[in-house]
């Protein structure tokens, strides 16, 4: 617990200074500045990681990153998975909802760093016509855009249902999508304040190509993703790897899906 203590009061000090940071940039012209600025933070928030938190960093599949632009669709199990994202895909944007609006100044940032911000309480209208608009800039500026398709934190071996939104970006954008697996989870899980030292990996896994229809898509991307990320749990553990479980949808108050996903000696 200590070292989660260590990490969170850090963590908030280090944000803070980099907020203050990043305003200049603000009324310069361009995004490249402010993205700078993101950046260094992240690597910054990597660095106490490993100092504070024991939590060291293995990114693999580097090379499966295509050249231009392209969408990233990451397993999400722990607050911290955008620090070991962001600063290894240059150009790169994300998807958010606009409940980060509400903390001081970071809408600006937001705007400056082009990231793309959901309306999350106008509808399903609102929702999709802020979307297209963030996707209508992104690819004219061909960059790469990241995504979490479960829409919620999992804990390790366990997922949402995927949803189709990151098809229908493929779809809009005609670019590929590369799944990202990881093992955050087992050290940093969700938002808990604990942390479990060890060496958290990231993988990007070989893109999946336009051209399928959503029903296939998603089966490919929830197989890829689920399936690497429970063998990294399996590596970072010692243990077997095994079936990761389907949780209910959170949106869903009728849901009590509970079937396993993938299953695996």
């Amino acid at each position: 617990m200590a070292r989660g203590i260590a990490f969170t009061a850090v963590y908030y000090l280090v944000s803070f200074v980099y907020v203050i940071c990043a305003l200049p940039t603000l009324v310069l012209p361009g995004r490249g500045a402010t993205t700078a600025v993101i950046r260094s933070y992240t690597r910054a928030m990597r660095i106490c990681l490993r100092v504070l938190a024991g939590i060291k960093v293995d990114v693999r599949g580097r090379e499966n990153l295509p050249e231009g632009s392209f969408i990233l669709a990451a397993k999400h199990q722990s607050w911290g998975d955008g620090f070991l994202i962001y600063p290894e895909v240059k150009n790169l944007t994300f998807v958010t909802g606009d409940h980060l609006e509400r903390f001081p100044f970071v809408g600006r940032l937001l705007q400056k760093l082009g990231a793309i911000v959901i309306d999350t309480c106008g509808g399903g209208e609102r929702k999709a016509a802020s979307l297209a608009e963030g996707l209508q800039q992104a690819k004219g500026e061909g960059r790469r855009i990241l995504i979490y398709p479960e829409g919620h934190l999992a804990p390790p071996g366990y997922h949402f249902r995927y949803k189709p939104g990151v098809w229908h970006m493929q779809k809009a954008m005609n670019a590929p999508v590369v799944p990202v697996a990881t093992n955050l989870g087992c050290f940093w899980q969700q938002e808990d304040i604990r942390k479990q030292p060890g060496t958290a990996i990231i993988e990007f896994l070989p893109p999946i190509e336009t051209g399928l229809s959503k029903e296939a898509f998603l089966a490919r991307l929830t197989e890829m993703i689920e399936k690497r990320s429970a063998e990294l749990l399996a590596e970072a553990t010692g243990e077997a790897v095994t079936e990761t479980r389907l949780l209910p949808d959170p949106d869903k108050a009728d849901d009590t899906t509970h079937e396993p996903a993938i299953v695996r000696e």
